[in-house]
């Protein structure tokens, strides 16, 4: 039976991998989905996410994760939290929680270690170096603090028909202490119905979180469209009434799987994405806005990819 996996930006890709032999090898999808995103946290060069992501206004680095049962519906999440090695891991403990599934800021840190999930000081010393010099250039430069807000997103589905789908990120950086965006948000930044499908999100959340987007996407799948078609008619569309409406309009990506193993992407910037099933090696894909409403994908090429992590291993000045 099918089993495949989509996951956010390039630094999706290992997790993603590991993720997708997991059920190869007759594993389930959310052991998938939470195997995947602790790569990515622990991984010091994603400056989004985890260990290395960026710092908010304090120099704190407080984290945002979510996981959602697509069988179940459960949903745990956290939002704030801090000095904890892997927030998914945490979401997805209290996902079997049925009072007390979303906890923000110590909160959510003290319920990680009192249900001893490992303590990890998050700010690396690559990631205080870009802090600092990002308040230089504040100071000297008046540039706008905010630099940054991708977000991991995977949604999977197993062998057996069950989906998952979870969500980590450092979030905006430099954000005011307390700031969450739509990560932790069911419906926004993340939804999933194993008898449809499921769908995630990245970009900036105060924007994102303006359409609950992903549960939109996932009901629009569950009318008969193909992912690719409901991640069209969701986004777009919403992107173009928030520019009318609200006069601008931030970055959105966004992914989704349904329960055949298809799926698809929306995006309003250049963006990057993880996919793979069980016919097809996951591979590194690049997404466009096109014309009338419709994304545009292509392969990414090698150079790209050396560019890419010379870029994220750059020193810094």
């Amino acid at each position: 039976m099918t089993f495949a996996m989509i996951g956010t930006w390039r630094m999706a890709y290992e997790g993603l991998s590991k993720g997708m032999e997991l059920m190869k090898n007759g594993g389930n999808s959310n052991d998938a989905v939470e195997t995947a995103i602790k790569e990515v946290e622990d991984y010091p060069f994603f400056k989004s996410v985890g260990y290395g992501g960026l710092p908010n206004a304090n120099g704190l680095v407080e984290m945002d994760s979510a996981f959602m049962d697509g069988d179940t519906f459960a949903v745990g999440a956290v939002a704030g939290i801090s000095d904890i090695k892997n927030p998914i891991s945490v979401s997805r403990k209290l996902s079997g929680e049925h009072f007390n599934s979303f906890l923000v800021g110590q909160g959510a840190s003290e319920y990680a270690v009192l249900n001893d999930f490992e303590r990890k000081g998050m700010l690396t010393a690559r990631a205080k170096k870009i802090w600092e010099k990002r308040k230089r250039e504040i100071e000297e430069k008046n540039l706008s603090p905010y630099d940054g807000h991708d977000t991991v997103g995977m949604v999977s589905l197993d062998s057996k028909g069950s989906m998952a789908v979870g969500t980590s990120t450092s979030g905006l950086f430099m954000k005011k202490p307390g700031r969450t965006g739509d990560s932790a948000l069911v419906g926004d930044g993340f939804y999933c119905d194993s008898e449809i499908g499921g769908a995630a999100a990245t970009g900036l959340g105060e924007d994102i979180m303006k359409g609950c987007l992903c549960y939109e996407i996932v009901r629009l799948m569950g009318t008969g469209l193909t992912p690719q078609e409901a991640c069209d008619q969701a986004v777009y569309p919403f992107v173009e009434k928030l520019k009318k409406r609200y006069g601008k309009v931030g970055e959105f990506s966004l992914v989704a799987l349904n329960n055949k193993g298809e799926w698809g992407v929306a995006t309003n910037v250049e963006f990057t994405f993880a996919a793979g099933d069980n016919e097809h090696a996951p591979k590194i894909m690049m997404a466009n806005p096109g014309e009338n409403g419709t994304t545009v994908i292509e392969p990414i090429t090698q150079e790209w990819l050396d560019a890419y992590e010379k870029r994220i291993k750059a020193p810094i000045d």
